[in-house]
């Protein structure tokens, strides 16, 4: 059987993640993407268990307190975080799990799991951040400001991580993903 891996994309709000993330997944089936629980309402066009599981705030601290999370972290005034069971489930049965995550909660994936692949998506620019976390309309000026202020720490801990992709143009990001996660071996090629 082949052996199970962890990889972790982090990378600000706004920057491409879950653009890159779904390519990832529409051009190699044989990955599997782990889904996070959050307290977060669900936006338009989300669906319950494939890309989130959207819990009370409640049941999320129940679920902290009882050890259930690999990671957890608040963010933009939300919960966020990744049942252990999906990864270690997916990680056994040989499977490329990829978690799409925050700066706090990869840190804690770091010292929960040490050998995951972690890796870090940046903007092509803070002006190009700033476009696309607006031109998204779905946060108020006070939300995007406070994404701003967050990504600026994101970005300045980019170093901690494996290795950075620039996502300016996507099949050229996509590429470089591609080639980092060797995904040939995956697939047998």
């Amino acid at each position: 059987m082949k052996s199970g891996k962890l990889i972790v994309l982090t990378g600000p709000s706004g920057v491409g993640k879950g653009t890159l993330v779904r390519s990832l997944l529409n051009r190699h089936p044989e990955l599997y993407l782990s889904v996070s629980v959050t307290t977060r309402s669900p936006r338009e066009g989300e669906i319950e268990g494939q890309h989130y599981y959207f819990v009370s705030r409640s049941r999320f601290e129940q679920m902290v307190e009882a050890g259930e999370l690999a990671e957890w972290a608040e963010f933009a005034g939300n919960f966020y975080g990744t049942p252990y069971f999906g990864l270690k489930q997916g990680i056994r049965e040989g499977k490329w799990v990829i978690l799409e995550i925050e700066l706090e909660g990869a840190r804690q994936i770091r010292n929960n799991f040490p050998q995951a692949l972690r890796i870090f998506i940046l903007p092509p620019s803070w002006e190009e951040l700033e476009r696309r976390l607006r031109s998204r309309g779905q946060d108020s000026e006070i939300a995007i400001a406070r994404r701003l202020l967050r990504a600026k720490e994101e970005i300045e801990a980019a170093g901690e991580f494996d290795f950075q992709v620039v996502n300016d143009d996507l099949e050229v990001a996509l590429k470089k993903l591609e080639s980092k996660l060797n995904l040939g071996e995956l697939s047998g090629n």
